[in-house]
């Protein structure tokens, strides 16, 4: 047996002075943190978003933090994209009378908490938050998530479009891909080549996979359907109303009715925002509990019905992120601390 360093230099894949990538057997890896970092700072940051409208001045101030890992992997000329990272960035807001004069500035910041590629096809979880809660900060507020949410979502799939298309390894391929090829290899090179570059292929494809499934792992679904004595108009108006919220639960709310818009139930402890609403009949949302980890969200879908004048139907399906306990829990939560509530103190039981 060869001692280490000293194997049959005919299976020996060793680095070519040229930097030659035989065959495109090699796998190549780049690290793409930093670039990533410099990318969403540029895209993101001192971006105008209101400049005046309604007298209301918003802008983006700069990104503060990019947090996670990024790659890309190159085989073969494929580009095998990886990334998994967080965004929190600073935004600043004004208001002003009809006379140019300021009523008040506030400053804010937007957390992305979850950008990976395997949600490349969809949009994260955008949260707005603003260090002023009176009336005119939460205009303002409102004013970021709907003039400024779309634009950061925009940005965003900028990134991802990058690097799906290999990010700053992309002119190092396009370099390789005209790169004159003017010395061969023998064949058992390129075959042990071939079969080291493969091996790692698959197990960054095994990483990759386990991380999903441990995602999944975390759901379960819960699925409730329950009746009240009422229209389903006014059940629609309680379960979207921060003020009954705040009636039934003895707790604090704070409820928008826009698409698009965020909710906070039961004093802050559970978070979200408004997917889907169809007056007196759908409310789609996303919920995350704050002692879920960071990117971790559900979806609830509340479908109200109206067999007849006075019965609601309501089907309520959620997946949940926990074990068989905290499942059990939520659900005893929805029935116990929503659905009783509302019966007892709207008179809605059957």
């Amino acid at each position: 047996m060869a001692k280490y360093g000293e194997g049959d230099k005919r299976w020996i894949v060793e680095e070519r002075p040229d930097g030659t990538n035989v065959h495109n057997w090699h796998w190549s890896e780049t690290d793409c943190l930093e670039w990533s970092r410099n990318l969403l700072t540029k895209l993101l940051s001192d971006l105008t978003l209101l400049d005046g409208e309604g007298n209301l001045f918003v802008r983006t101030k700069k990104v503060d933090k990019v947090d996670g890992e990024a790659y890309v992997n190159i085989r073969k000329g494929k580009i095998i994209p990886g990334y998994e990272i967080s965004v929190v960035l600073s935004w600043e807001g004004e208001a002003r009378d009809s006379d140019g004069k300021s009523l008040l500035k506030v400053d804010g910041t937007v957390e992305i908490p979850y950008i990976a590629d395997e949600n490349a096809d969809e949009d994260p979880e955008v949260k707005v938050l603003v260090k002023d809660d009176g009336p005119i900060g939460k205009r303002l507020k409102e004013a970021m998530v709907s003039r400024g949410k779309p634009v950061i979502l925009e940005k965003v799939r900028v990134y991802v479009q990058s690097m799906a298309k290999g990010g700053p390894a992309r002119e190092d391929l396009e370099t390789k891909k005209v790169a004159p090829k003017n010395e061969t290899t023998s064949p058992a090179a390129a075959a042990a080549a071939a079969a080291a570059a493969g091996k790692k292929e698959a197990e960054a494809t095994e990483k990759k996979e386990e991380k999903k499934k441990k995602k999944k792992e975390g759901f379960k679904t819960i699925s409730m359907t329950e009746k009240f004595s009422c229209r389903a108009r006014d059940m629609y108006e309680i379960l979207m109303d921060e003020n009954r919220w705040k009636g039934f639960t003895q707790s604090n709310a704070r409820i928008s009715k826009e698409v698009g818009g965020e909710f906070s139930i039961f004093d802050g402890s559970v978070t979200g925002t408004n997917v889907e609403l169809q007056e007196g009949k759908l409310i789609v949302q996303k919920w995350r509990f704050g002692s879920w980890p960071d990117g971790i969200h559900s979806t609830v879908k509340l479908t109200l019905d109206e067999p007849e004048p006075g019965l609601t139907v309501i089907k309520l399906t959620q997946d949940r992120y926990g074990n068989a306990t905290v499942v059990e829990n939520t659900e005893r939560g929805w029935r116990d601390l929503i659905f009783h509530k509302i019966r007892a103190v709207f008179g809605f039981g059957i």
